[in-house]
């Protein structure tokens, strides 16, 4: 009979250690679902206006404004760069969003000379993030796309972007 009892004991203790083994395959896939579902979370909203912020410089006295209109997967807005004691650089974003991955174009204005320059962003719900640029060989900048995303806006109000109304006469 003991001997009974311990096969028993033994053939239920396998049984319940290889329903754990299941259980953890299935926790995993939980698990990834969740990292799944917390990333859309983070995902930002469509068809939606988002600004950003950066200040940097030793007083925080240099500024880059960035807004943006999501609609579907297109992107427009402003970009406007005005460090303290150089020529500014204002004007407009065009570009396409895939997940939350934006690659633009930054048109502006800088000493009275229209240029463009290629921006690649990533956008969350709480803050952008931009890849920093490079100088090539013929002294232009454009994208380090081997760099990370390094430079950092915060979610702005967009005060800097809305037009006064003028007073009725």
């Amino acid at each position: 009979m003991k001997l009974y009892t311990i096969i028993s004991l033994c053939t239920l203790a396998l049984a319940s250690c290889a329903g754990n083994g299941n259980k953890s395959a299935d926790t995993t896939k939980t698990a990834a679902e969740d990292t799944t579902q917390a990333g859309k979370l983070n995902a930002p909203a469509q068809n939606m206006e988002y600004c950003f912020i950066r200040t940097e410089g030793t007083s925080n006295q240099d500024t880059t404004a960035v807004h943006l209109v999501i609609n579907a997967n297109k992107v427009s807005g402003e970009m406007n760069w005005i460090p303290k004691e150089k020529d500014a650089r204002k004007g407009t974003l065009l570009g396409t969003i895939s997940g939350n991955d934006i690659k633009a174009v930054w048109t502006f204005m800088q000493e009275g000379m229209k240029d463009t320059l290629s921006v690649e962003l990533e956008l969350s719900a709480q803050q952008l993030l931009q890849k920093p640029f490079k100088v090539t060989s013929a002294g232009r900048q454009e994208v380090d796309r081997a760099a990370a995303y390094t430079i950092i806006y915060k979610l702005d109000n967009c005060e800097k972007f809305k037009t006064p109304v003028k007073p009725a006469l």
